[in-house]
Parts: structure tokens; sequence; C-alpha cells
């Protein structure tokens, strides 16, 4: 099944004077069920406001966005995706527990139902000893681990991540980096990732989406499956499948059009 199919996606926004700026053009995206997809260009491409368009946040001015065979806006009242910013945005008065349980309990999710789903996420995040604890007294990995299980509350086929682990230290965010790995391994997931980064674009996806300077149109996507025998783990970080992957998406974001060979796909 496929998780999102983007064809033709433009965005264009007017600004004063009659003037506009053309954000994205000729967008074909399509991403399969439980992929992990990356989103990388620089700063002001796009990646955000394409996003955005998956999530419902903002409408294409012309093209398609579905989602699992529906309209963006259908899959968001379905609540078919879960969504994580680079700031967890977690309610300082409620306890970890509570602030997973959020979306369960604006839905009406039976306190019990509830509850037992908590504990699971509780488990899969690695916090289950912090149920109690408020935000305040979390470290800033912990706290997008709270934000992740509450995107994933709802047990949504496909999570939009916007740069979560922007705000991390280096050794954080690769420890980050691995548990995203295992917890969508666990939940199944599709992912739509967006980040500045190139080694942890490589390190997470399955495959890296590559976006030109504004108007953001993709120029290339890299697939960064591991080697046979390579799990897409730390061992990864080392191997030679690893540092090609990087090699790739690196020579697409400065020269802008596919590299030749087996792993550079092109903008399709």
């Amino acid at each position: 099944m496929t998780a999102v199919a983007l064809s033709g996606v433009e965005r264009i926004f007017r600004t004063g004077k009659g003037r506009q700026v053309v954000a994205l053009e000729a967008i074909d995206l399509t991403v399969g069920e439980g992929e992990f997809v990356s989103l990388i260009g620089p700063s002001g491409c796009g990646k955000s406001t394409l996003l955005r368009q998956i999530a419902d946040l903002d409408s294409p001015t012309s093209g398609t966005v579905s989602v699992f065979g529906k309209t963006a806006r259908q899959a968001r009242l379905d609540h078919d995706y879960g969504i994580a910013f680079q700031q967890a945005g977690l309610l300082p008065w409620r306890t970890v527990a509570a602030n997973i349980s959020l979306p369960l309990q604006l839905h009406g999710v039976e306190k019990a139902t509830a509850a037992a789903r908590v504990e699971q996420l509780l488990e899969m995040v690695g916090l289950s000893d912090f149920a109690k604890s408020f935000p305040d007294q979390l470290s800033g990995g912990m706290q997008q681990r709270v934000a992740i299980a509450r995107a994933l509350a709802e047990q949504p086929k496909l999570l939009l991540m916007d740069e979560p682990f922007g705000a991390l230290d280096e050794i954080t965010r690769e420890r980050m980096q691995s548990e995203l790995v295992r917890i969508c391994q666990e939940s199944g997931a599709a992912v739509v990732f967006v980040t500045h980064s190139i080694p942890e674009a490589v390190f997470l996806s399955d495959r890296v989406v590559v976006m030109s300077p504004r108007p953001g149109r993709i120029v290339g996507i890299v697939s960064t499956t591991p080697v046979a025998g390579v799990e897409r783990g730390e061992a990864y970080r080392d191997d030679e499948s690893f540092f090609h992957g990087v090699q790739e998406v690196r020579h697409l974001l400065h020269s802008g059009h596919a590299t030749d060979g087996p792993r550079g796909e092109g903008a399709r």
C-alpha cells in the first residue's frame, strides 16, 4: 500500500504588491507503507512546506496529495498520522504519562484502554520509570521521546517529523536516531522526516529525497539500504555503504542533479 502520494504539487505564496514566491514546484513522490523517507535540502527549499501539505496544515496551489488513498484532510480527520516537531511541545503541568495520553483523552478513548496504550508506549520509548515525572525533570532527548510516544498514541500508520532532533547535542542526537530506528521497527509506521543533516538522513532512511534551493524541486532520490549482513544500527555508521550514501547525498546537494549508478534514482 502507498502511504503518501504527491503528484504535481506546487505551492505559491502571494506577497505584497502582487508578488509571489514559488516554494514548491512539480513535486512527484510516493512513500510506501512502513517506509522511512527523509527530505533534505538547503534552508528555505520547502522541506517543511512539503511536510505541511501531507499533514493538511497547508494546501497546495496545484497538484494532489493523498495519504493512504484519502485526501490529506480526510487522513487528518481519521487520525491516520502522528506528527512531531523540533520542539517537543509538552504541557508542563501534565506528567509524562498524561502528555502521552492527551490524544487518547481528546478523542474519547476509554480510560483502561488508554492506560494500557500509554504503558505500552512508555516501554517502547524506554521511559517506564518516568511516567509520573514532569517535562522540566527530563533531558531534551527524553522530552523528544515523550513527544514521539504521544505522536504514536493512536497507532498511526504514518509519522511526520520536522527536524525533531535539531536542538539536541550530537551524542544525544545519535542516541535518539538509534531509538527512532527501533521505535519505527516496532510500530511499523511509515515516516516522512525533515532534516538538515546528511548523516542523519542516511542513517535513518530507506530513501533520502534531495531538494533544490527555492523553488523546491526533487533533484534526486538516494536509496540507503545497508548491504547484506549489516543492520540499520550503530554498526551501520562505520559501514562502507553508509559512507557511500552520505557521499551520494552530498554530491546531489552540491551539484543539484542526479548521480549515475544504481543508488541515485533521480527525481520521480
